[in-house]
């Protein structure tokens, strides 16, 4: 039976449907629930498994037109039946559980398994390094680890006093091969009655100069914060909606997770191994997928292709990511009549701003601050609130969306919540009409194939090769990914600026990077600096900027296209 938790949340989430079309009024009207406990597993997804059991929460689509489709009632069933298996193998109430998975139906059941024992989430991609997957298991202080049969031997040394759980594959010894539903196991009864704020999730996040960045969640800020990333796609119950993301980035928990679910619509998972716009679009059709969302670069190669002659069944069309371009939303109005609309958030946040359904949209901008949301442009120096600055969120307004902080990082929590605001590193403007413009970053990460990524990590694999004496990274325009990582190189004495030096630096690289962060293009420069010595990656970054847009030659530039060689190393 439903209990005060859900109607509470339920009663906040009917507000914003019954007004997803009036943004005055869900705005001005919208409050976040008051929940001081709340398990989303128990609470909410359990009282969908009993009010639509038969409408299918997660539906699986191989490339090979194999399908699952797991309803409502099967997944509370089948997460009840795991976090019993968990429980049984010693994972209880704020155990950290590293899952490095790419799309498959154990994810889903396994985050909701943990959110019914109190269980913290680690999510990380399967491209993670060794090296990057010991600091999320030292950091993270993981308990257990559960990753394909595959990516075990990644492990080896680094995991040994954790539970392992290999979900697929060979079972490498001291591994616990994932139960089946035939498995004899009871179900978890008893989830755990968590706290608001409750830890339920860890995120690693890059930094600019230093590791990667914790960024922790409640059993609220996600779950019940996701219901402004909810009302910016439209989604309602009984929608088929489908995100474009990978598992282990926080996209993939805001729409193939909690923004769907909270809706009760059916998350769609295309698995595909490589992406192939004629192959999505037939799925499109052949699902009647109603709610479409998707990074600019795939936007981007989805216009390349032939749009017409689709009969879709879609409704709403979203893009978060980075802002996308104006002719690519004109070009998907044209062919499907439907209106892409941008969105903004972070890793730290949900759905902060965006275009929701039923609104005017201005070309180039993201929108208008979400539901629940109080958003400023702030003066970085002076901490004026105007009409150009850093994109901050007004604290004495707190979002349920809003992290709880940086793990183990007090100093750096307090710097990014100094003043009274929550501060996104992001700058924008506002016109008279509240809509918001992104401009760029106030640091020097920037995004490459939708993945964020530091400067400060490539360039800290660069150094440790002989050849270099300095590196600096920054993003090359591409007209497919956005940008590219490029490193601009001071060679060490002895070293030449020829081939075969950036053949060896960047076989180095690729070697102890993952792939997401391989850098790309490599220049042989001095690197220009201020007077206190520090590298100007600002001037860097326009001085690639023009060259590329303007084609101008660069003798002592090479591009990984430059060396078929690499080719053989086996990495995608």
């Amino acid at each position: 039976m439903p209990n005060d938790s859900t109607a509470t949340f339920g009663a906040a989430r009917d507000f914003l449907l019954a007004h997803r079309e009036d943004y005055d009024t869900a705005y001005s009207g919208f409050a976040w629930p008051e929940l001081p406990h709340f398990n989303w597993a128990r609470d909410w997804f359990d009282h969908l498994a009993t009010s639509q059991p038969t409408v299918a929460a997660l539906w699986m689509i191989e490339p090979d037109g194999s399908e699952q489709r797991i309803t409502y009632a099967e997944m509370s069933d089948r997460s009840r039946q795991l976090a019993g298996w968990l429980a049984g193998h010693g994972i209880g109430q704020g155990d950290r559980v590293l899952l490095v998975l790419g799309n498959c139906v154990p994810l889903w059941e396994l985050t909701l398994a943990c959110i019914r024992l109190g269980a913290v989430i680690i999510p990380a991609t399967t491209l993670l390094s060794t090296d990057d997957l010991r600091d999320r298991v030292q950091r993270g202080e993981a308990r257990a680890v559960v990753a394909h049969g595959a990516d075990a031997p990644k492990f080896a040394g680094i995991a040994d006093e954790c539970v392992r759980i290999a979900v697929d594959g060979d079972v490498p010894e001291g591994w616990l091969p994932y139960p089946s539903l035939d498995d004899d196991v009871d179900p978890w009864d008893d989830d755990t009655d968590t706290k608001a704020d409750d830890p339920l999730l860890l995120y690693f996040t890059s930094g600019t100069t230093a590791q990667p960045k914790l960024v922790e969640h409640s059993h609220t800020s996600y779950p019940v914060g996701h219901l402004s990333t909810m009302y910016w796609i439209g989604l309602q119950p009984g929608d088929v909606h489908l995100n474009i993301s990978s598992p282990g980035w926080a996209k993939h928990a805001w729409s193939c997770v909690f923004a769907p679910w909270n809706a009760g619509a059916t998350v769609l998972i295309y698995n595909y191994a490589r992406f192939d716009a004629a192959a999505l679009l037939d799925v499109m059709v052949g699902t009647g997928v109603t709610t479409f969302c998707a990074p600019p670069t795939v936007w981007r190669m989805l216009v390349q292709s032939e749009l017409s002659g689709h009969d879709l069944a879609l409704r709403e069309v979203v893009a978060a990511g980075e802002p996308l371009n104006p002719e690519i939303i004109e070009q998907i109005q044209r062919v499907w009549g439907l209106t892409v609309r941008d969105g903004y958030g972070q890793t730290e946040t949900t759905a902060q701003i965006g275009n929701p359904p039923g609104q005017s949209i201005k070309l180039g901008s993201m929108g208008r601050p979400l539901p629940g949301y109080v958003i400023s442009l702030v003066d970085p120096v002076t901490d004026e609130v105007g009409t150009d600055g850093e994109v901050c969120i007004e604290l004495a307004r707190r979002p349920t969306g809003l992290m709880a902080g940086y793990r183990d990082d007090p100093e750096r929590t307090a710097e990014a919540t100094r003043g009274g605001f929550y501060r996104t590193g992001d700058v924008a403007s506002v016109d008279g009409d509240g809509y918001i413009t992104y401009v760029g970053r106030a640091d020097d990460v920037f995004k490459a194939s939708d993945y964020r990524i530091s400067p400060f990590e490539l360039e800290s694999v660069l150094i440790e090769h002989p050849a270099v004496a300095e590196a600096a990274v920054v993003p090359s325009p591409d007209p497919i990914r956005l940008a590219v990582p490029k490193a601009f190189v001071m060679l060490s004495a002895g070293h030449e600026p020829d081939r075969e030096t950036a053949l060896d630096i960047l076989r180095y690289t690729r070697e102890r990077l993952a792939p997401y962060k391989r850098i790309r293009r490599l220049e042989f420069a001095d690197l220009p600096k201020t007077v206190s010595g520090k590298i100007r990656r600002v001037e860097l970054r326009t001085g690639e900027a023009d060259a590329v847009n303007q084609a101008v030659p660069q003798p002592q530039a090479f591009d990984e296209t430059d060396f078929p060689e690499l080719k053989s190393t086996g990495q995608k």
